[in-house]
């Protein structure tokens, strides 16, 4: 039988002495949870104000920590400027992940296994994906009218994030979670570690436990201490 080697994508060896024979035994692999937007690609329905010219899709869960209510918001502004999905698509065509985001996140891939929770929509991310090299993505999922019209929205399930997390620890997984924003918090409160990745002043004030990075820099060096990367 053929095992990783010792500290292969998160799973260290433990070696265990019985008798004349060695054996080994894998200790909890680590699992690192990451946000999408405001961490790894810029905040998609900014992006969208700046080019509509819409400030009110200015809003994310910075601001509007009721996901609900922040969606339905957005629906409604959408239907009364006649914006489609297209006109969405046409946007996220044109962005990129932040800068320094691929490297990290390959540096991440190698040492553990990375998956991203992103309340953002699958019609959404693809793009977005492959420029990162095709990360595995939990996200969330549009209806949309064969016009392209925007007409409601679909969770995988309540507080996906969350579940997600504690899914993979019932599974013995060592999970570190990194987020931005208040839609994280139940994610990171979840983890078995926990880290703020250049969040605003006003969450950061609300959860202080939670210890703060700014660069991809320090990103990596908390990851490094919290799971022994």
């Amino acid at each position: 039988m053929v095992l990783d080697r010792p500290g292969d994508r998160g799973y260290p060896l433990l070696a265990i002495r019985g008798g004349p024979s060695i054996t080994t035994q894998p200790v909890r692999p680590v699992v690192a949870c990451l946000d999408l937007e405001g961490v790894l690609v810029p905040e998609i329905w900014i992006n969208v104000a700046e080019r509509t010219r819409i400030p009110e899709l200015r809003l994310t869960t910075r601001d509007e920590p009721n996901y609900d209510v922040l969606m339905k918001r957005r629906i409604k502004i959408l239907a009364e400027h006649k914006l489609t999905l297209k006109d969405i698509q046409d946007v996220i065509a044109e962005m990129a992940p932040l800068e320094g985001a691929k490297d990290f996140l390959s540096w991440l891939r190698a040492r553990c296994q990375v998956i991203i929770l992103s309340d953002t929509f699958a019609q959404f991310a693809a793009p977005l994906m492959r420029q990162l090299d095709s990360p595995t993505i939990f996200c969330n999922t549009l209806e949309v009218e064969p016009d392209g019209r925007i007409v409601n929205y679909h969770l995988r399930l309540p507080d996906q994030k969350r579940a997600s997390v504690l899914a993979l620890k019932q599974l013995n997984f060592h999970v570190v979670a990194a987020g931005d924003s208040y839609n994280d918090t139940s994610m990171l409160l979840a983890a078995d570690a926990r880290i703020f990745f250049r969040p605003p002043a006003s969450i950061t004030k609300e959860f202080p436990q939670f210890p703060v990075t700014q660069t991809y820099a320090e990103l990596q060096a908390a990851f490094c201490k919290a799971a022994g990367l």
